[in-house]
């Protein structure tokens, strides 16, 4: 038997016999030929038997298999300007390594959401997921080669913190041996600007948690983020880093996976063409005002939702940067805007499309006095920030960052409905299996 070759590189071997192991994905017959298409996890490529080219068993046992069968397929690969790889392979063997135990519960038809969901072991065989979790690939390497490229230190933040920084409501409690209560992390942003005073530039980038009782389309508890964190670095430096990555992202992910995009998951791929830097950007009293001309009864100070965001990114071609946010709004560690202190200098980047906020971030208090008062008014236990306080006593400096959800920013380059996609397993307020 030849040595194995995967699909994704079958255009180096036109014109030679190649072994291919996979599983059968379909398969259909038109009297001397079977149509096989066989899956192996970097593409699916059409199998063809004839019947003058291989054994009468083999024959025989080709239109007999059941979709989920592990095969090692052997044959010549073939140009073929029909096929969406471009090749097809002619068999001359092939060998069923095992046929399943039952049939496959996932049939070529449609299946309801719940079911899919029970059945997300199995849902993750389909050519649709398959693409959305390559993509989802993509955009985790895009986001590590654009920091790594711009010299920013990978610092890994813990997933268990002994305090909760912004009020306990929306955080996992864990019994933590004799110590007592831990949580689990909602953000390693306090750990990054600490790890900024020693490295500069750095970022984490790992999962984190939210107990949020929320159903919508755009929340998991469990889910992915990168954060960096720069010293040195103010809102205007933070906004320009916001629209670089997400500029550098999408174009290449949409370098990589344009046909699978536009062929598998029907996707408009020309709306991903057009976001490049820079970004609109507009101010959250400017956001205000558009969203109550139309129509919307919002007045300054309230929250931007999701319908609220909807409006305002359904006037741009490409995400748009809402800054200076009421300060109320915002946690103790934003700075106050130095002409204003009703607004903190932070920043939500919105993606078009009705996907909303894929970013959220800004510039930190640098104050130490500030960050005290900010704290107390809180209501929040000194003595558990007595770690973070340190970053502004010895030698501190203006700084920001922020946060970017990968579940978000695949959901909206993919354009998915729900964020339950893009993610292998997504666990949910109502769903924590397989």
């Amino acid at each position: 038997m030849f040595p194995p070759v995967y699909i994704a590189d079958i255009a180096a071997h036109e014109g030679q016999e190649v072994t291919l192991h996979g599983w059968l994905h379909n398969r259909r017959s038109s009297g001397k030929l079977h149509f096989l298409q066989v899956r192996d996890g970097t593409g699916v490529i059409q199998c063809v038997v004839f019947k003058g080219n291989v054994t009468p068993e083999v024959f025989q046992e080709a239109d007999h298999l059941p979709q989920e069968t592990s095969l090692a397929v052997t044959g010549l690969v073939k140009k073929d300007a029909r096929s969406p790889i471009g090749f097809e392979l002619d068999v001359k063997d092939l060998r069923a390594l095992a046929k399943p135990a039952r049939e496959f519960p996932l049939g070529h038809k449609e299946h309801g959401v719940a079911f899919l969901m029970e059945q997300r072991h199995n849902w993750l065989r389909s050519q649709r997921q398959a693409v959305i979790l390559r993509v989802r690939h993509s955009v985790v390497k895009a986001i590590r080669d654009f920091f790594d490229g711009r010299g920013f230190t990978l610092v890994d933040a813990p997933v268990f913190t002994p305090s909760a920084c912004e009020g306990t409501s929306t955080l996992f409690e864990v019994p933590y041996f004799d110590l007592g209560k831990a949580y689990l992390t909602q953000s390693g942003q306090l750990y990054m600007e600490a790890a900024a005073m020693a490295l500069g530039k750095v970022y984490c980038f790992g999962p984190t948690f939210r107990a949020e009782k929320s159903k919508t389309r755009r929340h998991l508890t469990e889910f992915w983020m990168v954060e960096p964190e720069v010293a040195f670095m103010d809102l205007d430096g933070d906004m320009e880093l916001m629209e670089q990555l997400v500029a550098h992202v999408v174009q290449a992910v949409l370098a990589k996976h344009e046909r699978e995009l536009r062929d598998v998951l029907e996707r408009d791929v020309s709306k991903l063409a057009n976001v490049k830097a820079p970004f609109p950007r507009i101010t959250y009293t400017e956001a205000v005002e558009v969203i109550q001309k139309a129509g919307h009864p919002m007045k300054w100070g309230d929250d931007i939702g999701g319908d609220e965001e909807t409006v305002v990114a359904s006037a741009y071609d490409r995400p748009v940067m809402v800054h200076r946010y009421p300060a109320a709004m915002k946690a103790f560690y934003f700075k106050k805007d130095p002409q204003d202190a009703n607004v903190a200098l932070g920043c939500d980047v919105l993606a078009p499309e009705g996907y909303g906020e894929i970013i959220g971030g800004g510039q930190r208090e640098d104050d130490l006095a500030v960050l005290e008062a900010s704290i107390a008014q809180a209501g929040l236990p000194k003595e558990a920030f007595e770690w973070y306080l340190d970053v502004r006593r010895y030698g501190s400096v203006p700084h920001a960052g922020f946060g970017m959800g990968v579940e978000r920013c695949v959901a909206w380059i993919c354009g998915l409905h729900h964020v339950r996609e893009t993610i292998p397993f997504p666990r949910m307020m109502e769903r924590i299996t397989p």
